[in-house]
């Protein structure tokens, strides 16, 4: 693996086109007879990460639509992100120990969505601890058995005996998981595109696992419980002050500040204003739909989710 990380930091350093990318939901799967959708890449020394797909989860991507990232300390691996099923976290368990001896000792959930946390079964029974934001916990316990229902109907046979396993350790503002080599802060920076969205910091190698705080191969998706003022107001008085020289995203390759910058924060400044004006001139949700969002059309995801992110916004801006 490591003759990989020239190549995927000079990817990270650099400002790129999504499309020069290659996660993309017309791509078919990458790693043919595993259940990953792509074998994970070394990002910086002992920071590794298995890329999704950027497409929703589909039987075909096995629900692998995320990132599912780990650190190798030396003291053992820091897992970030359990995955869609208990088959996923098994496969990328046999990976990690394709790479290191050292035993998996913390699993870390970037949120309470299925493609998060929905492996923690596997983990659990392995012994091993796992921690989540408190929001995260408390969208677990409220809506896992919709979540693990959703996952099943499109994973079919590849769901397997997948079932809902609540964090085990919780926090409310950071967590110091730091371990043999590495320094890692566990952040909830604030709120941003879910319940209990938290970011894993790195502040040695200035690499930040951001989870779903930000986007940039896939149009990011905006909830009906999403507040994209709070989205933005965490970004800038929290985020952009890590100045984190490499990101991984929740969805996507490794890449900078700059890029995730780009399509994330200045999507959501760009989709406000354009739907603001809608409001501004009386505008219907009708019309809110169809603003312009051509600028972003060439990201995946985008005719999913363009219209029903400005008619999420729509809906937050008449009450502002």
């Amino acid at each position: 693996m490591k003759f990989l990380f020239a190549s995927l930091a000079a990817f990270a350093i650099t400002t790129l086109s999504p499309l020069a990318a290659s996660a993309s939901e017309d791509i078919p799967d990458q790693y043919p007879g595993n259940t990953l959708y792509a074998k994970p890449v070394e990002v910086i020394p002992g920071v590794f990460s298995a890329i999704g797909a950027t497409a929703p989860p589909t039987y075909e991507n096995s629900g692998h639509n995320n990132n599912l990232s780990f650190i190798v300390t030396g003291d053992g691996v820091v897992v970030v992100n359990s995955g869609a099923t208990e088959l996923l976290a098994q496969a990328l368990h046999a990976e990690i120990k394709a790479i290191t001896d050292e035993p998996v000792k913390l699993v870390i959930i970037e949120n309470g969505q299925g493609h998060a946390m929905l492996g923690n079964s596997y983990w659990a029974d392995l012994g091993v601890p796992i921690l989540g934001h408190v929001d995260a916990a408390d969208e677990i316990a409220e809506n896992g058995d919709f979540i693990l229902q959703g996952m099943r109907r499109y994973n079919r046979d590849k769901a397997g005996e997948t079932r809902v396993v609540a964090p085990t350790l919780t926090f409310e503002d950071s967590y110091d998981a730091s371990m043999g080599n590495f320094t890692i802060e566990v952040l909830h920076l604030g709120p941003a595109h879910s319940p209990g969205d938290i970011q894993v910091w790195l502040p040695d190698q200035s690499i930040v696992i951001a989870g779903d705080m930000a986007f940039h191969e896939r149009m990011l998706p905006i909830f009906q419980d999403t507040l994209t003022l709070d989205w933005l107001d965490t970004w800038v008085n929290a985020f952009e002050g890590l100045n984190a020289t490499y990101v991984i995203p929740g969805h996507g390759h490794p890449t900078n500040m700059a890029q995730v910058r780009r399509y994330t924060h200045d999507y959501l400044v760009y989709l406000r204003e354009k739907v603001g004006a809608v409001l501004d001139a009386g505008g219907t949700l009708e019309e809110a739909y169809y603003v312009d969002q051509t600028p972003y059309a060439h990201l995946d995801t985008f005719e999913q989710l363009a219209t029903r992110n400005a008619g999420h916004v729509y809906a937050e801006m008449e009450w502002e």
